[in-house]
């Protein structure tokens, strides 16, 4: 029995009625990594080590899922997996080895539901965000700041964090007694230290339990009032807005009402900072792996999604794109939670391990690859008069 491409079934007579010692579903997968320069059960460190053959057939059937599921279960293992990821991007090998029809259903299903509605929102908070302060203050920096460092001058993942904080500031122009909006507020690290340091009063927004309990007490003392609910429901009038790794949970259907929402809240004299994980292209669903076990219902905006959703309510007065800086700090991450593993072993388990090395590991391949990117968007209501001039 013959496959499409021509190949024998393992298990099926070949031309003189033998079987064929490797499958078909290996020997795809093995010509698509070989464009990728990668080879199966190879020496080098970012060759798949194989255990379990089963794990082709699951790939070509499932697609992204099944890669990173096979993965998590220990069907398969790599040393470096962050350069398995980023030569199997950078090459397009990845999109021709896991574009699979459960893929494209799942495209279905993002059109004709709006998977980020208010009442789907707060799904990614009790499956990620709330999974333990535990876990992030151990993978994290000494501010829990959890989105790309700014690694310019820092040599370390405090002093980049503290630098993107900084940056932030400069690039909003903030002055004492400035009311500024925190949306997606985190665990308060921005907050805390736009407060301290550059005199400014800060509501920061989250719809996550333990992100807001965590960010109250983080700030107590200084003006700063931590709310749980979701972006939707804001009122007030604020000189500033900033958002920091939040819109990715926004969603395409989304989109406009998001900058609509923020139009409405900001002085019409004011600066609105967007720093958003971004997509080289336009979809409308996530990788079903991140959307299933790390980030449900995210999705990553293109340029021209961000683009079309704010014409008409906002200039764009910079645009700042320094993805190369969260390949550093997925790896700086990855580090720390490696370190903090025996800690952390008895409540996860080795399973999430795996799982959690996945996601931290493959995202610092894509941006490495820079198939993903990190911008910092400026937008004004009105457009700055004179001219905004950009900050790095």
């Amino acid at each position: 029995m013959r496959e499409a491409d021509g190949t024998w079934l393992e298990g099926a007579p070949g031309a003189a009625g033998v079987s064929r010692p490797q499958s078909a579903w290996r020997l795809r997968v093995e010509r698509r990594l070989s464009e990728a320069g990668v080879c199966l059960d190879g020496a080098r460190p970012w060759d798949p080590q194989i255990r379990d053959e089963r794990v082709f057939r699951r790939i070509l059937l499932h697609g992204s899922l099944g890669l990173g599921e096979s993965y998590v279960e220990g069907w398969w293992d790599c040393e470096r997996l962050d350069e398995l990821a980023y030569r199997m991007l950078r090459s397009g090998a990845e999109a021709r080895l896991v574009d699979s029809l459960a893929d494209w259903l799942r495209l279905a299903r993002a059109w004709l539901w709006n998977l980020q509605s208010v009442g789907r929102a707060a799904q990614v908070a009790r499956r990620h965000y709330d999974l333990g302060k535990d876990l992030f203050g151990a993978m994290l920096d000494a501010r829990a700041i959890y989105s790309c460092g700014y690694w310019c001058d820092a040599r370390t993942l405090d002093e980049a964090q503290e630098a993107k904080l900084d940056l932030v500031a400069r690039k909003l122009a903030l002055e004492p007694g400035m009311r500024v909006l925190d949306i997606g507020c985190g665990w308060g690290g921005a907050a805390r230290r736009l407060a301290e340091r550059w005199g400014v009063e800060v509501v920061g927004v989250t719809i996550s339990d333990e992100q807001a309990h965590f960010a109250s007490e983080h700030c107590r003392g200084l003006p700063v009032q931590i709310r749980h609910q979701d972006y939707r429901s804001i009122e007030g009038r604020y000189d500033r807005v900033y958002s920091i790794g939040m819109f990715e949970h926004v969603g395409w259907q989304n989109y406009r009402a998001y900058f609509t929402e923020v139009a409405g809240l900001l002085d019409p004299d004011g600066l609105f900072l967007l720093h958003s994980i971004g997509a080289r292209v336009s979809s409308r669903y996530s990788d079903p792996w991140v959307a299933r076990y790390i980030f449900p219902n995210s999705l990553l905006p293109s340029a021209a999604q961000i683009a079309a959703a704010s014409e008409g309510l906002f200039a764009i007065e910079d645009w700042h794109n320094f993805g190369a800086d969260y390949d550093r700090t997925l790896i700086a991450w990855h580090r720390n939670f490696e370190r903090a593993w025996p800690r952390l072993a008895d409540r996860y388990g080795p399973r999430f391990r795996r799982m959690w090395r996945y996601y931290l590991l493959t995202s610092a391949g894509g941006f490495r690859a820079r198939r993903h990117q990190l911008w910092q968007i400026v937008l004004s209501p009105r457009g700055v008069l004179g001219g905004y001039r950009s900050v790095r």
